[in-house]
C-alpha cells in the first residue's frame, strides 16, 4: 500500500473508539524519508487538542534534549513519531492511562515497513521501551544508564515529562554525559544531505 493512504487509514482509525474519552484522534508524524524515530506512548490531553504530536512542556524539554528546532522536530522528513498508542487514551490516577494496546498490532508493523531510512530510535517511557528492547528485565533507570550498548542505533531516554524532575535531579550524568553524545548525532542525521 502506498505510505499517503496507509498514513490515511491509521488517520481513520476508530478500533478502540469506546475506550477513549475524548474521541479517536490519531496523532503521528512520519515520512519514508525520516532518519530519526521517536517511539512514545501516546498523545497526551494538549496534543489530542492542537493535533500535533509533543506540543506540551515534554516536547519543549524534549526538543532542549535534542538540541533542534520546532521547525526541525516537527519535519517528518527527519522526525517519524509513532507512539505506541495514537490517540490521547485519558487520565489514571496518577498521570495518563497506558496506550491502548490496539495500535501495535493494527499498524506498527506495515507503518514500519515503510520507514527503511531509520538510522536512530528513541524509545521515551516504559512502554516505548519494551518495544523497542524487549523484557529485557531492566529498570528503565538501568536502562537508560546502559545507553552504551545499543548506541547509536537506538537509545532509551525517560520520559521528558515534568513529571520525571526528580528522576534528572537524581541521574545528572544524564545531562552532562547522555545529552551531549546525542545531540551530536541528531545534528548529523539532521544535516545530512
Amino acid at each position: 500500500m502506498n505510505f499517503d493512504a496507509l498514513i490515511e487509514r491509521v488517520r481513520s482509525c476508530r478500533l478502540c473508539e469506546a475506550h477513549l474519552p475524548l474521541g479517536p484522534k490519531p496523532i503521528l508524524q512520519a515520512s519514508p524519508k525520516a532518519r530519526i524515530l521517536l517511539v512514545g506512548q501516546a498523545p497526551g490531553r494538549r496534543a489530542h487538542i492542537s493535533g500535533q504530536p509533543f506540543d506540551d512542556a515534554s516536547g519543549d524539554r524534549l526538543r532542549d534534549w535534542l538540541g533542534v528546532t520546532r521547525e526541525q522536530f516537527y519535519n517528518p522528513e527527519l522526525f517519524a513519531i509513532l507512539p505506541m498508542g495514537f490517540c490521547y487514551p485519558g487520565r489514571g490516577k496518577s498521570g495518563d492511562l497506558p496506550p491502548r494496546p490496539e495500535c501495535e498490532p493494527a499498524w506498527r508493523a506495515e507503518l514500519m515497513a515503510h520507514l527503511s531510512s531509520i538510522e536512530l530510535t528513541l524509545a521515551l517511557g516504559q512502554f516505548a521501551q519494551r518495544y523497542c528492547f524487549g523484557a529485557d528485565g531492566l529498570t528503565l533507570s538501568q536502562r537508560v544508564s546502559d545507553w552504551r550498548t545499543h548506541w547509536p542505533q537506538r537509545l532509551a531516554l525517560p520520559h521528558p515529562s515534568p513529571r520525571n524532575n526528580v528522576w534528572l535531579a537524581r541521574n545528572s550524568w544524564f545531562e552532562t554525559e547522555l545529552l551531549p553524545v546525542l545531540r551530536s548525532r541528531i545534528q548529523q542525521l539532521v544535516n545530512q544531505p
